[in-house]
């Protein structure tokens, strides 16, 4: 694979082309680039199949820097710093990313990744899938790519009612359709979604508080959703989902 590495700190570059060097011989360096005017000239120029693209630079972000692309024909992993805005949106879209500074295992398994989808590609739906969800954070029209183990499923966070663990992954519910059995675990997906009004309301649950029809008191209670499963409270959580609710608003149809 050729690649080429974008991010306006030189030591930061200098740093990744030495573990690119020493961990992963398979990645040829074309070369470097500061900002994104230089990036883009660089990637016309050199037709890498790959790029390491720091997302905060000066003149441009490196979403700024991928849109100017009409079609994204090139692998891309965003190395930033701790961002978790562009990281969330980042998850949501299934695209790869590395912190910095950079784990040299977690390097090799991104670099492999990208190596195991040269002959199937990222779709550029993907990534006009990323800026759609930039412009509009938290908006329940966004979108989620579901990795399942066929692929993945791209659905509007809207149509989700609750996400339940099953072991190692996650089966999601939704208003319409059968649930749909994810390749990522519970904890994963609640880091994703809790900004968009879901709760984990137990160990193995995750609901939209939006979609609770009603709320019966108990030693931790339980909620009845949309789809009509109902699902305990656990007692430890109890009083964090009630104080998700104002003193002014009880619970849907909070019942004894």
């Amino acid at each position: 694979m050729t690649a080429v590495i974008i991010d306006d700190e030189e030591m930061s570059r200098r740093t990744l082309g030495t573990l690119l060097n020493n961990y992963c011989p398979e990645i040829e360096i074309l070369g470097q680039a500061s900002n994104a005017k230089e990036a883009y000239d660089l990637i016309q120029k050199e037709r890498p199949t790959l790029i390491f693209l720091d997302i905060e630079m000066p003149h441009g972000s490196g979403f700024d820097l991928l849109n100017l692309f009409p079609s994204i024909d090139f692998e891309v992993i965003f190395v930033t710093a701790f961002d978790q805005y562009a990281i969330k949106a980042i998850k949501f879209c299934a695209l790869d990313y590395l912190l910095k500074p950079i784990d040299v295992e977690e390097l090799k398994t991104a670099v492999k990744k990208v190596s195991n989808k040269t002959v199937q590609p990222t779709p550029s739906s993907q990534y006009e899938m990323l800026f759609e969800n930039l412009k509009n954070d938290s908006d329940p029209n966004n979108r989620i790519a579901l990795p399942s183990i066929n692929g993945l499923e791209f659905i509007k966070v809207k149509e989700i009612i609750r996400c339940e663990a099953d072991g190692r992954y996650t089966k999601f519910y939704f208003k319409k359709g059968p649930p749909k059995l994810v390749t990522q675990n519970l904890k994963e997906v609640t880091s994703m979604l809790e900004s968009y009004s879901f709760f984990r309301i137990h160990h193995s649950h995750l609901i939209c508080i939006k979609k609770i029809t009603k709320y019966f008191k108990g030693d931790g209670g339980y909620v009845v959703m949309e789809d009509g499963s109902t699902i305990d409270v656990s007692r430890r959580k109890k009083e964090a989902f009630l104080g998700l609710f104002s003193k002014k608003q009880s619970p849907p149809n909070n019942e004894k």
